[in-house]
């Protein structure tokens, strides 16, 4: 394995007094020292020529292409594994995403079917696709399981909802169908890989009220979010609605991973093959306004999570957002 490109941080001392002369001289070698963050590792047989290295990248990152590219390799292996006994329903869904639920929609005018995107020009070449006649359309990217998807279909008891799902894992696609509570009336799965900005979903522009994204955006390779994201604020009717919870930064999460797990800045990959980023508020309010969405809302979560059993807390830090397509001018 190549050696790591790295860079020199400040080693630490153990705090004694010191005196006048020994803090003048402290000052000058702090002053001729390099900042952090500007001393490469270029050599790995220079490696103890200094006290502490920062990583930041690898010299040779073929192992970490590998894992890019077999990316949906990783997660069919995951749900392989794990089937749908890893995650929990998410009925919390209902209390921090109202969107979600029940509508109650007053009597259409020709001026609501504007906003709704009905006189919108469609790119879908089709007269009919999955879920046409809903007259509300839900889609979430990165189901997983359907650990959002059924508790949608549960509560939301809208005869005229329609629920698309769809996952990079064509593992989770199949455990999806394969529920008992998977309804083609109501619902279409499907395998898709929303970084790949050129794969076709299976309904046209401008025809969805709610797109949502539950820890799925971090799992993209940085570089591709926000061609991702332009592509999907395509999908949303003028006035739909983008809901985003995903890990923020320094969650525990990325405050445990260990050396080596680090493919970029704020970007990991786990034991498993699996990716991870950790975001901020900005980031995600530039992704989404570059893609000509308005906030709703972007607020940080941070909680305590107590395990009583084990006697452990968990410090967790999460970002949800609600970003808005502007209407369509009357």
């Amino acid at each position: 394995m190549a050696a790591p490109v790295v860079v020199a941080g400040h080693s630490s001392v153990e705090n004694m007094p010191e005196t006048a002369a020994e803090s003048t001289e402290r000052s000058a070698e702090a002053q001729r020292r390099p900042q952090f963050g500007t001393r490469c590792l270029t050599d790995p047989r220079q490696v103890f020529q200094h006290n502490a290295w920062c990583v930041l990248l690898p010299l040779t990152l073929s192992g970490h292409f590998d894992r890019i590219l077999k990316a949906n390799e990783y997660w069919n292996d995951f749900y392989t594994i794990h089937e749908n006994h890893f995650f929990k329903d998410r009925h919390w869904l209902f209390t921090e995403f109202p969107e979600l639920a029940p509508q109650q929609k007053p009597p259409r005018d020709a001026e609501e079917n504007l906003l709704n995107g009905e006189d919108v020009p469609s790119t879908h070449t089709d007269t009919e696709f999955p879920g046409a006649s809903a007259s509300y359309r839900i889609l979430e990217v990165g189901c997983g399981v359907g650990n959002t998807v059924f508790p949608i279909l549960k509560t939301n008891n809208d005869p005229g909802l329609f629920v698309y799902c769809c996952d990079f894992s064509s593992t989770a696609v199949d455990l999806v169908k394969s529920n008992p509570e998977y309804d083609p009336s109501r619902c279409h799965a499907f395998v898709h890989d929303m970084s790949d900005t050129s794969a076709e979903y299976p309904i046209p522009d401008h025809s969805l009220d709610v797109i949502v994204l539950i820890f799925v955006l971090s799992a993209l390779h940085p570089q591709k979010m926000q061609n991702s994201i332009n592509r999907l604020a395509r999908l949303l009717k003028p006035g739909g609605v983008l809901l985003l919870r995903d890990y923020g930064r320094y969650d525990m999460a990325q405050l445990r991973f260990k050396k080596g797990r680090c493919l970029s800045e704020n970007f990991y990959v786990r034991g498993d093959g699996t990716r991870v980023y950790f975001f901020t508020q900005d980031e995600l309010h530039d992704l989404f306004s570059n893609a000509g969405l308005e906030k709703v809302q972007n607020m940080v979560d941070r909680r305590l999570q107590v395990n009583r059993g084990k006697q452990l807390t968990m410090y967790r830090v999460w970002v949800q957002c609600k970003y808005r397509k502007v209407l369509a001018p009357t």
